[in-house]
């Protein structure tokens, strides 16, 4: 023990002298640089009688202190400390005791349904409410706990609010029924088809036993729930299943509870092949017995009709002569599409076509012919002379345009039945006699074959052979006809066409129709120029004396002469034995 003690003194006494040596040494080095600077000699004079001191060795640099070590990680707060309980209060003195609250209406105690908190919450029921005045006596505070119970189960199911949403949810769902909600049937059939099968039936507002009923007895039912039921027949894979499904059939749907109805009825689905033919055949008939009259009767008006022959023979001329020097020229025929054509071709002046031109040629020969028959009539009469004389002065151009505009535009309610034999499809008549026959056949063979198995005589099969017996007529009738009717058409074709033209069927009355109509609009704008030309006339007159007259003009073409030259040439050359107007007397 003393030698640590020792030890530590001598310690600490070295530190202490240490301590001012470090002092003593940053003085010196400080004083040192000053007399560096001064006298560059670098060490301080020594009073007299003083030994320089040893120079301390050199310490070594004191080593850096070790880093502290990791705290440890910080425990957890400590929960605050659990308020003491409160004592239980006191209980009142005698003298101090609380005064009792005044009477008033005394209430039920509270059941245990009333203090649950899932009770029902029931329909507001807006009162006034009034305060139970203490002081006064009301009949409030006669009512007495217990005296009226209120059925709660009751009120709950009518004025609460679930039972209200319920019954909503239900009424909804009856109105629109959700597709999870939709009851589960047993599916035998597409469910496409059975989907719409069953929105048929609903939208016909037939029943089943209507249908059932129609096919064992033959009554009529519409065509189209007849097509349909047709088309939505059952596979035969489909057909069997039905046949073989012995479950309840409220577990079917309601197209497969229709089609397994049908499949138990023998051959349904053929007996409705033969309904369809009773509903259509009559309709049908009318419809290609009205076709095939048009189609007659039209051939007898274009091959009779002299006007329409009058046409062609002015498209012939004029053609060859607008064709002379070219291999087109000198033809004797044409097909008539030609006559779709003339309005293509334009005289010099851009406007005036050569339709145009044929019609007013065709209107001026016309008028000339009416104009004599006119004069042939009042001839053969007892008119005085007066009178003719009077009647010849009509005979102006204006006149002559006006009878010869008349019989040209009759053309087309001449050629009628033309105009509607070109609406008729050929193929459509050809092939609507051919079904009618194949349907008649097959319900021969039906009430022959499959019918007359059956053991029982049923109502349809006598329905059946009934309207077979008196449709039969009609359809042969039918059949008969229509090669007659394409024997005429083919030779009306060949009257205009020759035996070179192909069989075009009814495309002969189609040209003819079009044509007429171009015809027409050409006779409306005669018309039109007719009359603003008179109403130019009568400004003219009106200007001039009444004394002066105006003589006579004869019948003169109404084109300028320089709109088709060679044409023009040509008929002034033949003015008096003009081809348009040499046959008008003897036709």
């Amino acid at each position: 023990m003393p030698n640590a003690i020792g030890n530590t003194d001598k310690t600490g006494s070295n530190s202490s002298n240490n301590g001012s040596n470090l002092n003593i040494g940053s003085s010196n080095r400080g004083s040192e640089g000053q007399s560096l600077g001064a006298s560059g000699e670098g060490k301080l004079p020594l009073p007299p009688g003083r030994e320089a001191p040893p120079s301390p060795a050199a310490h070594p640099p004191p080593t850096p202190p070790p880093p502290p070590a990791p705290k440890p990680p910080a425990s957890p707060p400590q929960p605050p400390p659990q308020p003491a309980a409160r004592p239980p209060p006191q209980p009142p003195k005698p003298g101090n005791l609380p005064k009792p609250a005044p009477p008033g209406p005394r209430l039920p105690p509270k059941s245990a349904a009333e203090s649950s908190e899932d009770k029902t919450k029931l329909k507001p029921f807006f009162w006034d409410k009034v305060l139970a005045n203490p002081d006064q006596q009301m009949v409030w505070h006669d009512i007495k706990a217990g005296s009226f119970q209120c059925n709660e189960d009751l009120m709950e199911s009518l004025f609460g609010y679930k039972a209200a949403q319920e019954q909503q949810k239900i009424e909804r769902k009856k109105e629109h029924p959700t597709p999870f909600e939709v009851p589960k049937y047993i599916q035998i059939i597409d469910p496409r088809k059975a989907q719409n099968l069953s929105i048929l039936l609903r939208a016909l507002n037939v029943t089943t036993d209507e249908v059932c009923e129609a096919i064992l007895e033959g009554n009529e039912l519409p065509a189209e729930l007849i097509q349909t039921l047709l088309k939505m027949a059952p596979t035969t894979d489909e057909e069997l299943k039905l046949r073989l499904f012995n479950g309840d059939r409220s577990q079917l749907g309601p197209a497969e509870k229709f089609l397994k109805t049908m499949v138990d009825i023998p051959f349904a689905f053929k007996r409705l092949e033969s309904l369809l033919f009773m509903c259509t055949v009559q309709e049908e008939v009318a419809s290609v017995k009205h076709s095939f009259a048009n189609i007659e009767v039209a051939c007898n008006e274009i091959r009779s009709s002299r006007v329409f022959l009058k046409l062609l023979e002015a498209v012939l001329k004029t053609g060859n002569r607008m064709n002379v020097g070219t291999y087109r020229g000198g033809a004797q025929a044409f097909k008539l599409d030609t006559l779709l054509k003339l309005s293509d071709v334009k005289g010099t002046d851009g406007k005036t076509t050569l339709l145009h031109f044929v019609v007013l040629e065709i209107i001026r020969t016309e008028g000339i012919r009416a104009a004599r028959k006119v004069r042939r009539s009042q001839s053969l009469t007892s008119v005085k002379t007066e009178d003719i004389l009077e009647d010849s002065t009509k005979e102006t151009a204006e006149y002559v345009r006006s009878l010869g505009l008349e019989v040209v535009s009759n053309l087309s309610s001449e050629l009628e039945h033309v105009k509607k034999a070109a609406f008729v499809d050929g193929d459509t008549l050809k092939s609507t006699v051919l079904k009618l026959g194949q349907s008649l056949k097959q319900s021969k063979d039906f009430l022959k074959n499959e019918m007359g198995s059956l053991d029982e005589e049923s109502e349809f099969r006598v329905t059946l052979a009934s309207f077979v017996q008196q449709a039969e007529d009609d359809i042969i009738w039918l059949l008969e006809e229509e090669k007659k009717i394409s024997t005429l058409v083919k030779s009306t074709s060949d009257y205009f066409h020759g035996t070179a033209g192909k069989d075009e069927g009814l495309r002969l009355f189609v040209i003819v129709r079009d044509f007429l109509a171009m015809v027409d609009k050409v006779c409306d704008g005669v018309k039109k120029s007719s009359a603003n030309s008179i109403k130019t006339t009568k400004k003219m007159t009106s200007n001039v004396s009444s004394t002066s007259q105006a003589s006579p003009q004869t019948p003169s073409p109404t084109l300028p002469k320089n709109l088709f030259p060679s044409i023009s040439d040509h008929r002034e050359n033949n003015s008096e034995s003009s081809d348009f107007s040499s046959s008008d007397d003897e036709s």
